[in-house]
């Protein structure tokens, strides 16, 4: 069984610089599988992330070459569809803020978009708050518009690359948290629709539907993100894996 009308995209991205198992993940993916369940496949962005340097007046790991990075796989995705009419993408990694890449490459093509983000962390720190400047703790917060403007604004798109308003964060913890992770969920914008992991475990099936009917209204599309995994099946990374796709 193949998944027709898709093909795939790998995002080799380590936004530590530093090597980790992180860029890994979409050789690991196709390995385990995957290739099998989408055999068209155009490759992995030429992503290169290696200075782990914070940058002095953001705070940001490897500030100037996530830009780069991020437009890289912008092109990388300008290029593949371009050549796959009415095919959608199904785009592989191991770090959320490969977002940072996918979001313009929507942008570039459709006005209003939407961001489905299901994800245990919210994502909302910001270069000083983070203990690294990885732009994995804080790619939630730039793609609505907070942060640099190298990295809120990057591939020649405007920010925010998605509003507020438009994105539903689900599966976010909010019990037992301690006071970093709690200050990090009191940064979110009251205007991001939120559903919480307690929600998700309760009634899984009525979360996605609800999560769906909060972004019905958005005529550019919808980019799901997955970052979740059983902490077993976690190859590759030192997080979950971040796939996603475009409604």
């Amino acid at each position: 069984m193949t998944a027709r009308g898709w093909y795939l995209v790998g995002a080799p991205w380590d936004c530590s610089a530093l090597g980790r198992g992180e860029r890994l993940a979409p050789a690991a993916l196709r390995a385990a599988g995957l290739s099998g369940l989408v055999p068209d496949d155009a490759g992995d962005a030429p992503i290169v992330i290696d200075d782990d340097r914070r940058d002095d007046a953001t705070g940001v790991r490897a500030l100037g070459q996530t830009s780069r990075a991020a437009r890289v796989l912008a092109d990388r995705l300008d290029d593949a569809s371009g050549s796959r009419p009415g095919r959608r993408p199904l785009v592989v990694g191991g770090d959320c803020s490969l977002l940072l890449g996918v979001l313009p490459w929507l942008r570039r093509s459709r006005g209003r978009v939407g961001l489905c983000f299901v994800d245990g962390h919210p994502d909302f720190l910001d270069g000083p708050s983070s203990p690294t400047g990885e732009t994995a703790d804080m790619d939630l917060a730039l793609l609505t518009g907070s942060g640099p403007e190298q990295l809120t604004s990057p591939a020649g798109v405007t920010a925010p690359l998605v509003a507020p308003a438009d994105v539903v964060l689900v599966g976010h913890r909010t019990r037992d948290l301690d006071p970093e992770a709690a200050a990090e969920v009191a940064r979110l914008p009251g205007s991001i629709r939120r559903i919480d992991a307690p929600a998700v475990v309760d009634a899984p099936r009525h979360c996605g539907e609800r999560a769906a009917a909060l972004l019905a209204d958005v005529d550019g599309g919808v980019w799901l993100h997955v970052d979740c995994a059983r902490p077993a099946r976690r190859c590759a990374r030192r997080s979950p894996g971040s796939p996603g796709t475009p409604r």
